[in-house]
């Protein structure tokens, strides 16, 4: 029973990505909010046999931290440099005002244990860069899977009203606001522009032709981790248990953005994508660990927490791009960047009738994504300290 039920969350994903392919609802709800939703379903209805009760924990820890390098292998660290200063200046100015509003919100609903922290936390992971950071946080923090989940489950609303007020009234007013269309562009870059173009394209995986690259891309990803985990146990021998997760996802996260230096790390070509199937079948694993009676226990705080901090932060960041001159377009895509992710960035673009704008939007996303795991850990630890 336990080998069936790990190839069921294994496989599970598979089938969601085919039926995206092929049914447009599917596709328009997105792959990752269907896994949620089966996941939930599964643990809303008491379906995961109780003999096989361990195998979504320990997919769920196994999937974030082999998923996780492999996303960040393909990164160009060097190539960041190459970003408008414009678009850097925007995209700090993002992170932080989702920071600020996530810390002040912080000392208004403290109570006295992790939650307010953990909110904090992974709001800044997951409007820095999206959900492998979210995930990643929730490793790095030992964030309880009902808060978890929650707070998932409520950003993908609160993300939508976000991304559908950006492409309509955001355009006009962003613009009036912030005047100016400028390039937003970058010189080179193919690897972030590339990745958003096919990474909804699995096929390749399934080719025998690229079993080798896989493996190898896997072999690598799996080593980083035996890595990160000796860093780990000698951090726990010295200073305890304490941090003892956080300390394992950012030296893995370190790790895996020094692999992507070297050339022939970065021309595995297949890693984002096989990467993303593994936070997929997290995504599944972890919301199928949640019951109804936990989630009954959550209040009205997270809905206020993640409205006023998307919100909050979007008139921080344009107050400050206001300031510093930087224009309406520069700011449209790198905002969506940091709060939707970086494959939002082509929609905010054309809605902008400004394909330059994309380059830029793309580069700073990843920028923010491969910073979104120390931003939120170390924003979190500290939060708990006060």
């Amino acid at each position: 029973m336990t080998v069936l039920t790990a190839a069921f969350y294994l496989l599970m994903p598979a089938l969601v990505i085919y039926l995206a392919h092929h049914l447009a609802w599917v596709r328009s709800i997105g792959v990752i909010i269907v896994c949620y939703a089966l996941g939930m379903g599964l643990g809303f209805g008491g379906l995961v046999p109780a003999s096989a009760a361990p195998v979504p924990e320990v997919l769920s820890q196994l999937s974030i931290v082999l998923g996780l390098p492999l996303l960040l292998f393909s990164l160009d660290v060097r190539q960041w440099s190459r970003v408008a200063g414009k678009a850097l200046l925007s995209l700090l100015f993002a992170v932080g005002s989702v920071a600020c509003l996530a810390s002040a919100l912080y000392l208004l609903l403290r109570d006295g244990t992790d939650t307010a922290a953990n909110l904090a936390a992974m709001s800044v992971g997951v409007y820095s860069g999206g959900t492998p950071n979210l995930a990643a946080i929730k490793t790095g923090l030992d964030i309880p899977n009902a808060q978890y989940l929650a707070f998932h489950s409520l950003d993908a609303v609160v993300g939508s009203l976000y991304f559908f007020f950006m492409l309509t009234l955001g355009v006009p007013l962003f613009r009036a606001l912030l005047p100016g269309r400028g390039a937003a562009g970058a010189t080179g870059g193919p690897t972030a522009a590339g990745q958003a173009a096919d990474e909804d394209d699995y096929r390749p995986l399934l080719d025998p032709a690229n079993l080798r690259q896989a493996a190898a891309a896997l072999l690598l990803a799996l080593l980083l981790v035996l890595l990160s985990m000796g860093i780990a146990r000698l951090w726990a021998s010295v200073f305890g248990e304490a941090g003892n997760s956080a300390v394992l996802i950012i030296a893995l996260t370190t790790l895996a953005i020094g692999c992507s230096l070297h050339r022939r790390v970065r021309a595995f070509t297949l890693s984002y994508r096989l990467g993303m199937y593994l936070i997929y079948v997290f995504c599944l694993a972890v919301a199928s660990l949640v019951s109804v009676e936990e989630l009954a226990r959550l209040d009205a705080t997270l809905a206020i927490f993640l409205l006023s901090v998307v919100f909050g932060g979007l008139g921080l960041h344009a107050l400050l791009c206001r300031i510093a001159g930087v224009d309406g377009d520069t700011f449209l895509v790198t905002s969506v960047a940091a709060v939707a992710s970086p494959p939002f960035v082509p929609l905010m673009a054309r809605a902008l009738n400004n394909p330059n704008a994309m380059l830029a939007g793309m580069t700073t996303g990843v920028i923010g994504y491969a910073l979104g795991s120390y931003l939120g850990i170390s924003l979190g630890l500290y939060l708990r300290g006060l």
